[in-house]
């Protein structure tokens, strides 16, 4: 993937993050935000992982920056709402709330 288009995804994702964070607090209520998300490749399932360690395996496999990645992390375990990451050879990367 080249280096554009690796920018212009985070870029997007980023952006996704930061719209879907106005519509969170709305139902943070009902959430279990305990720093705790699941990492799926394909079909292997990582569950309860500290969402520190989740980025750092999503962007390994993905290859890109762990910031982003954390950010929707933090995003995923707040909201409660799936992210995928990208797709790889294995499958899609998908940060899931626990």
């Amino acid at each position: 993937m080249t280096s554009f288009k690796r920018m212009s995804i985070v870029s997007l994702f980023a952006g996704a993050v930061v719209l879907g964070g106005a519509a969170a607090p709305a139902s943070a209520a009902t959430q279990d935000q305990d720093g705790l998300v699941n990492v799926a490749v394909g079909d292997i399932t990582l569950s309860d992982i500290n969402v520190g360690v989740a980025a750092q395996i999503a962007a390994q496999v993905c290859g890109l920056k762990v910031g982003p990645v954390a950010v929707l992390g933090a995003a995923v375990d707040r909201s409660g709402a799936a992210t995928t990451v990208c797709t790889s050879d294995q499958g899609p990367v998908t940060l899931n709330q626990n």
